[in-house]
C-alpha cells in the first residue's frame, strides 16, 4: 500500500514537474512544434464576398484555416453595362463578387477581424458619391480598382484626389488591355498624387518585375528575371508605391525565380503586402492558392523580420490598424 502510495505521489509529481517546464518553455517560444504558443497573426489584404459563388460561411471557414488574423473585403462596382465594364462583362470584378454593402455587412458581424474597401465603376454618375459613402462608415482603402479606363484619366484623378482627402489607399489591378490602360504612364500619378498610397496587384503589374518582359511572353510569364523591371522601378522611386502579393500573379513572380524572389523581398520588405484572392473553400492545401503564397513567403522572406513584416507588419502601418 505504502509503494502504492509513494508511486501516486511521484507520478503526481512528475506530471506537475514537467508541465511546468513544458509551460516554461512555450512561454519562451522554445518547444519544438510551438505547441503552447499564440499563432501569429496574418493581415489578408484581398479577399472577396460572394467570390466565384462562395457562401459568407465557406469565405469565414476559409480565412480560419489559411490563419489569417485580420481579412479586408474588396468589393465590386454597381453592376453596369459600359465601356469600362466591357459592356457587362467585368461587373463583379469579372468574378462574381458583391458590393459595398454585402462587404460592409459582413465587417460588421465580425468586428476588428473584417475590414471593407470601397469601390464604385470610377466614370459613373454619382461615382465619388458612393465611394465616399462607404469611407465614411468606415472602409480603409479605395479598391479594387478593376476597370477598363485610363490609370490617368479625369475620372481615376478624381478617386486619387479622394483618397488623399480620406487619407486611404488605392488598390489597383493592372491587366494589360483590359484594366488600368497605361501602365507605363502611371509614374506621373505616383509624382503628382505623393500623399496617396497606391496598391499594385496582378498580371502586368507582377509581370513587370522583369526588365525584359514583353507582351509575347503572356500574363503568366515563367523562367529567369532579370532585375529592373518597372514594377521593380515603382517600388524603389516613389514611397507611396506598394505591391500586393496575392493571386497566381503574385505566386507566380515568387516562385518562377526564386533567387530573384529573395533579394526583391529583402529590397522591398516595407513595400509589399500579404493578400490572398483566391476563391477555394479549402484555405489549406495544393487547392488554395493564398495558403501556398503564405508559405512561399516564409521560404523565400530570408529571416523572420523580413517575414513578419510581409504577413502582418507592413498592412498594420499601413492601413493603422
Amino acid at each position: 500500500m505504502l509503494g502504492a502510495v509513494v508511486a501516486h505521489v511521484d507520478r503526481r509529481g512528475f506530471l506537475t514537474t514537467s508541465g511546468l517546464a513544458l509551460l516554461g518553455l512555450a512561454v519562451d517560444g522554445h518547444t519544438g512544434a510551438n505547441a503552447f504558443a499564440a499563432p501569429e497573426p496574418i493581415i489578408d489584404i484581398h479577399q472577396h464576398v460572394g467570390y466565384s459563388g462562395r457562401s459568407d460561411d465557406a469565405l469565414l471557414a476559409h480565412q480560419r484555416a489559411m490563419g489569417a488574423t485580420t481579412t479586408i473585403l474588396l468589393p465590386a462596382g454597381r453592376p453596369v453595362s459600359t465601356p469600362s465594364t466591357h459592356d457587362g462583362v467585368s461587373n463583379g470584378l469579372q468574378a462574381q463578387c458583391l458590393g459595398n454593402d454585402a462587404c460592409y455587412q459582413l465587417t460588421q458581424a465580425h468586428p476588428k477581424t473584417y475590414f471593407t474597401g470601397a469601390n464604385e465603376v470610377p466614370d459613373v454618375d454619382n461615382a465619388l458619391q458612393e465611394i465616399e459613402r462607404c469611407l465614411k462608415r468606415g472602409a480603409v482603402l479605395i479598391g479594387e480598382q478593376k476597370f477598363g479606363v485610363e490609370c490617368d484619366s479625369p475620372a481615376m484623378q478624381k478617386i486619387y484626389e479622394l483618397a488623399q482627402a480620406h487619407r486611404v489607399p488605392v488598390l489597383m489591378h493592372w491587366q494589360v488591355d483590359m484594366y488600368n490602360y497605361g501602365f507605363e504612364r502611371f509614374g506621373k500619378m505616383l509624382a503628382k498624387y505623393p500623399r496617396v498610397n497606391f496598391i499594385g496587384h496582378a498580371q502586368t503589374w507582377w509581370a513587370n518585375i522583369d526588365k525584359n518582359h514583353t507582351l509575347q511572353a503572356g500574363l503568366y510569364p515563367k523562367g529567369p528575371v532579370t532585375p529592373g523591371g518597372l514594377t521593380d522601378r515603382y517600388l524603389s522611386d516613389y514611397p507611396n508605391m506598394y505591391g500586393d502579393l496575392s493571386a497566381g500573379s503574385g505566386l507566380n513572380a515568387l516562385t518562377r525565380d526564386e533567387d530573384f524572389a529573395r533579394d526583391f523581398l529583402k529590397r522591398h520588405q516595407s513595400k509589399l503586402l500579404y493578400g490572398s484572392d483566391c476563391t477555394d473553400v479549402e484555405g489549406a492545401g495544393p487547392k488554395c492558392q493564398g495558403a501556398q503564397t503564405i508559405a512561399a513567403l516564409r521560404r523565400l522572406a530570408g529571416n523572420k523580420s523580413i517575414e513578419r513584416k510581409l504577413l502582418h507588419g507592413n498592412a498594420k502601418k499601413l492601413f493603422r490598424f
